[in-house]
């Protein structure tokens, strides 16, 4: 499928060049150079694009979506020559060059780093982040629509619909988030057939949910495996489930939720059952809940919590609705950073997964940004705005464009 160039608007000055001194104190260029050498694609001799330089232009490309790649990179390339006082480290390479050094990297080289720098951030006085020693998170998946390509439809594939297939194949990404923070912790992207707990067994199975979380997830994730999964990490688990699920009543509790037993129903004599808390509880409202009969608005929540000490039925009840703080999230990816333009340009399944790494990384890096300047002033990252933040980020960090130095003496960009 053809598309039209995009260019950088004819207005375009110094402030809205791409700062990757910003980027640097989330990702500095040490642990760039580290990852490439791991996976043997650190350049070997001076090229056009050397490699860390590179991985820092697919990483913030998100940030112009208006702009195609050979601009922003010429930008760059221009504005470090300036920053060293003219020095011409840098020929600006084509679009040939940049889609030759994103090939090479592949797709493991910012899954690589994106795995060692996004984390959790919240500190323990952040209380809307915690609840009772345990550190609030949300797991959920979305979508992103990709370029028409036969490379890309074969891979990813298309959603189903009522009346046929849709306009673009799409991507699946299932984050692991930090809600007082918005901060993705922990991803995996795959096609869109791919499940979703499916996706969120390979998050566990990584290490990423640890023993002082508490997890949010709703009706789709349960299941006896992907429950009892979740629970060997030592995490709390607070999930919504169908309404339609089996869960005789073993004992009433004094808070209204009672304690029942699960098990896995495909083998259910050899299976360990496992205790669980469930908590029913009515919403208020004109609306209706998708798994239930008309008028219905019963919901039903299952926790590992078993003792009501741990927390009472209507504080887990008001407590699952941080969930809903990931759907914030999902909106600052597709409207505040790629502002509802075609959400990846690459055209390729591997430039694909590369392109959605980066756009998890400035996403990080940009709220980590928001969390270190509302600290700052002792209020709720919440309270800022996160599409000004990336207006910001645009328009006023030039100066900081230049890589910092390995050390006090030296500044190599891998050649």
């Amino acid at each position: 499928m053809s598309r039209t160039k995009k260019i950088l608007s004819a207005n375009l000055d110094l402030t809205n060049l791409i700062s990757f001194g910003f980027l640097a104190n989330i990702c500095p260029i040490t642990l760039i150079d580290e990852v490439l050498e791991k996976f043997d694609k650190a350049s070997k001799r001076v090229r056009l694009l050397p490699a860390n330089l590179a991985v820092y232009l697919i990483i913030t490309m998100s940030l112009w979506r208006e702009s195609s790649t050979d601009e922003i990179i010429k930008i760059l390339c221009e504005n470090i020559n300036a920053l060293n006082s003219d020095q011409k480290l840098f020929n600006c390479p084509g679009k040939v060059a940049i889609s030759q050094a994103r090939t090479k990297l592949g797709p493991n080289v910012l899954r690589e780093i994106a795995g060692r720098i996004i984390t959790p951030i919240a500190p323990s006085s952040l209380k809307e982040a915690w609840f009772r020693g345990k550190r609030l998170m949300a797991l959920d998946g979305t979508t992103f629509d990709l370029p028409d390509e036969a490379e890309n439809v074969k891979h990813f594939g298309y959603p189903s619909s009522s009346r046929g297939e849709t306009a673009f194949p799409q991507a699946r990404v299932l984050s692991l988030v930090e809600t007082g923070t918005h901060v993705v912790t922990a991803a995996d992207i795959g096609p869109y057939k791919r499940s979703e707990q499916e996706m969120a067994k390979t998050i566990f199975q990584a290490g990423k949910l640890k023993s002082n979380m508490l997890l949010l997830a709703d009706r789709n994730f349960y299941g006896y495996n992907l429950w009892s999964k979740a629970i060997s990490t030592g995490a709390k688990l607070l999930w919504r489930i169908k309404t339609n699920l089996n869960l005789p009543v073993e004992k009433m509790l004094d808070d209204g939720s009672y304690i029942s037993t699960v098990y896995d129903s495909r083998n259910r004599a050899k299976c360990k059952p496992i205790k669980v808390r469930v908590i029913e509880y009515i919403l208020n409202g004109n609306f209706q809940i998708s798994d239930q009969s008309p008028g219905e608005k019963v919901y039903r929540l299952l926790t590992n919590m078993t003792d009501p000490k741990s927390g009472s039925a209507e504080e887990l009840a008001k407590l699952y609705h941080e969930r809903w703080e990931i759907e914030t999230l999902f909106g600052e990816f597709k409207k505040s950073i790629l502002g509802y333009s075609t959400v990846v340009r690459s055209k390729t399944p591997l430039l694909v997964e590369q392109e959605l790494w980066g756009l998890i990384i400035i996403h990080f890096a940009v709220r980590k940004l928001m969390a270190q300047a509302a600290w700052k002033h002792n209020i709720d990252p919440d309270k800022l705005s996160f599409k000004s933040t990336i207006h910001i980020v645009r328009r006023k960090l030039p100066h900081l464009a230049a890589f910092p130095p390995r050390n006090d003496e030296e500044q190599d960009f891998g050649g």
